[in-house]
């Protein structure tokens, strides 16, 4: 079994196909025991992705941006634990903006993280994969010593060897 964190810009490819939407697919086969957890503010991060596709040219229509959110929305109250935002996790988040090139809400998914793989380490569980398409996330979550894995970039075949 394999624990994830995915932040917004891994959760979104599961209601949109892009680039790492097989990736992340894969990740959710039913044969795999692996659990996945989001922080909280990541319906709102994918819900306003959701709704950004519809209002562009070519995007969504309004009906399967509804859908999209509503499966969204069912995934985060049945599928995802969710990480709640707690002073420690924000606190955290504030320190990571100043010693990493960090957007706010992506260093809010990185202390969420970080908070979550602290606490499965200390009761002696496996360490999770933190899990983005965002470089900058990617090189802070590496510097922070947790694994890292970009949906745009990993080998297909390379899942949970």
């Amino acid at each position: 079994m394999t624990t994830y964190f995915l932040d917004a810009s891994a959760v979104v490819k599961r209601y949109l196909t892009e680039a790492g939407s097989e990736y992340i697919a894969d990740l959710f086969d039913q044969s795999l025991p692996n659990t996945m957890i989001l922080a909280e503010i990541t319906r709102v991060e994918v819900a306003a992705a959701l709704a950004a596709r519809q209002r562009a040219r070519s995007g969504l229509t309004l009906r399967e941006r509804d859908r999209a959110v509503a499966l969204m929305l069912r995934h985060c109250d049945r599928e995802y634990r969710m990480v709640p935002l707690t002073p420690e996790v924000l606190g955290r988040a504030v320190e990571l903006t100043q010693s990493h090139r960090l957007r706010g809400y992506d260093a809010v998914q990185l202390s969420a993280a970080l908070t979550t793989n602290n606490a499965l380490r200390t009761a002696g569980l496996a360490e999770l994969v933190f899990v983005t398409a965002d470089n900058d996330l990617i090189q802070a979550a590496v510097a922070e010593k947790l694994p890292a894995q970009n949906p745009n970039t990993y080998a297909q075949d390379s899942i949970n060897d």
